[in-house]
Order: structure tokens, then C-alpha cells, then sequence
């Protein structure tokens, strides 16, 4: 068995702005986020937490740390994938995220899985 691909999880990341929540002169700018999880390794692991890292377009940064992911601890067999969708409010126009997720594999193992930056950007603002 390749050691390598034990604990291999896939994260992907789709974005849309909320122009219905948003308020642009009250600097509030409104985004979801879905996330798909999928477990491409071979052992059954357990999303146990998130950390979040969201900049802002002026350079500032919020960091975001909390047990699962909207309520749930998602087990995922090899094979099996969650998706879930959730939001973020930021001051500007255009920022980021990127974090990790904190696994545990079922014969104990612990690991961090990458969750690849994403820009969240309203419509038009970026060339």
C-alpha cells in the first residue's frame, strides 16, 4: 500500500458575491462559498475542525477557528465526498481565504488537509 495516498483528501472551492446582502457604501460585501471534501486516500478520516484565514483588500487579516463545518463532523470513507456551503462578510470589494481542516483517520492518525486560497471578488472589480 502506497503511504503517500493513505490520508489524501481533495478540497474544491466554487464562490458567488450576494449582491442582495451586500451594502457597498456601509463597506459590507457578502459572499458564499461551497466546499467540496472528498476523501481520495484509503482510510476512512473525520473533519474535526476548520481554521480560516480571510484577508481583506486593505491588507488587514481575521482568523477563523471552530470545531467542523456548519454543525457537522462529516466521516468520510475512501471515496465519499461532503459538500456544504457557507458565507463570509467582508469590508472590501476584493479579498481571500485559505485555511486548513484538522482530520482524523480512523487507526488514529491526525493531519491537516490544505484548503487552497480563493478570491472572493465582487463582479467587475478585477480585470
Amino acid at each position: 500500500m502506497n503511504e503517500d495516498k493513505k490520508y489524501e483528501i481533495d478540497v474544491s472551492i466554487r464562490t458567488i458575491y450576494l449582491p442582495d446582502q451586500s451594502d457597498e457604501e456601509a463597506e459590507r460585501h457578502v459572499f458564499a462559498y461551497t466546499i467540496t471534501i472528498a476523501n481520495t486516500g484509503t482510510v476512512t478520516s473525520q473533519l474535526i475542525s476548520r481554521h480560516w484565514i480571510i484577508n481583506n483588500g486593505d491588507g488587514t487579516t481575521q482568523e477563523v477557528r471552530g470545531l467542523g463545518v456548519v454543525g457537522e463532523q462529516p466521516l468520510l470513507k475512501p471515496g465519499d465526498s461532503f459538500e456544504y456551503t457557507s458565507g463570509t462578510v467582508i469590508p472590501t470589494p476584493v479579498g481571500s481565504m485559505k485555511g486548513s481542516y484538522q482530520m482524523a483517520a480512523e487507526d488514529g492518525v491526525h493531519f491537516d488537509v490544505a484548503i487552497p486560497e480563493f478570491i472572493l471578488s465582487v463582479p467587475r472589480i478585477l480585470h
